[in-house]
């Protein structure tokens, strides 16, 4: 779907139709707008091809007056009951007389844009609002960063009571999470350096300034998901400690109880062997249930003196 948008009165809005200036938002595409794209704004099939590769990494690159910039936007997505964050790229080209973004499904960064939600932006200023877009890109990596830090720290709270399988399923959603974060910030982070040079882009003063902004945001987001992948990495390694530290508490303690319930299996296997005058008072009925009641009552003090239980 195309839909054209452009700076009014200090607010994007959408228009009905292509102007000069427009921003022209594309998501997934089918292959009559792909076309009408090459066509109309004259752009390199080697361009398009690369905008709508789902596995694209993020890079900028330049052809015939087209300037195509890759950036990889956060994605928040609930599968079952777990939320999952992971990485999209975004497409953007400038052209001489507009900015066109393409996405393969729809994201949160480009749909505040097209809302309005993202003030005082003009579309008409092509650098100018390609850095807004990326400043938006980086403060959504800060937001889910946060967003993730809050539920580990709930994840582990849980832990801490009891070690299930669920949580540590969160625990590695989260840490893939993570790894998807820390990749695709640190590519973003060499596209904006490329970008920063103004060998391909060319920058105002202002832009300058706007671009040391977003390359600050996007280093502390990089920092950010590097601290929390290390905390969580040394957390998912205490708990696997824990969890076997209690897995050998249970086997001890049910090791010492099969020495406790083998005792009275020993002496009634003696007493019930089928011999004459061979074993002590057996006559006696209850002696051999005495005798197992005082063993095992010596042998759980044994054990409970060698921290067994």
């Amino acid at each position: 779907m195309i839909s054209y948008y452009k700076t009014v009165d200090g607010r994007i809005e959408e228009i009905k139709e292509y102007e000069q200036g427009c921003w022209v938002n594309c998501i997934a595409p089918e292959e009559e707008e792909i076309q009408h794209l090459l066509d109309f704004f004259k752009i390199p099939p080697e361009l398009m091809r690369s905008a709508l590769d789902e596995e694209e990494s993020s890079h900028i690159d330049s052809e015939d007056g087209t300037t195509l910039i890759i950036i990889d936007a956060p994605v928040v997505e609930k599968v079952n009951q777990n939320i999952t964050y992971s990485t999209m790229p975004i497409a953007i080209m400038i052209t001489d007389k507009n900015v066109i973004t393409v996405a393969l499904n729809e994201n949160t960064v480009l749909s505040e844009f097209s809302e309005g939600v993202v003030k005082n932006v003009i579309t008409g200023y092509k650098t100018h609002f390609v850095l807004h877009i990326m400043l938006r890109m980086a403060t959504k990596y800060l937001q889910y960063l946060k967003q993730i830090d809050k539920i580990n720290n709930r994840i582990e709270r849980e832990l801490r009571r009891s070690a299930q399988n669920k949580e540590l399923h969160q625990l590695l959603d989260i840490e893939k999470s993570l790894v998807y974060f820390s990749s695709s910030l640190k590519a973003n982070e060499l596209t904006l350096e490329k970008i920063m040079r103004g060998r391909i882009i060319k920058l105002y003063d202002e832009d300058q300034d706007l671009l040391e902004d977003v390359l600050i945001e996007i280093k502390q987001a990089v920092d950010m998901a590097a601290i929390h992948l290390n905390i969580l990495t040394g957390t998912m390694d205490v708990f696997a400690s824990i969890i076997s530290n209690n897995l050998n508490v249970i086997m001890k303690i049910q090791a010492s109880l099969t020495l406790l319930v083998s005792v009275p299996t020993v002496i009634s296997g003696f007493y019930g062997m089928n011999i004459d005058n061979g074993l002590p008072i057996d006559e006696l009925w209850w002696f051999p249930v005495a005798l197992s009641g005082a063993l095992m009552l010596v042998m759980y003090f044994v054990l409970k003196r060698k921290d067994m239980f």
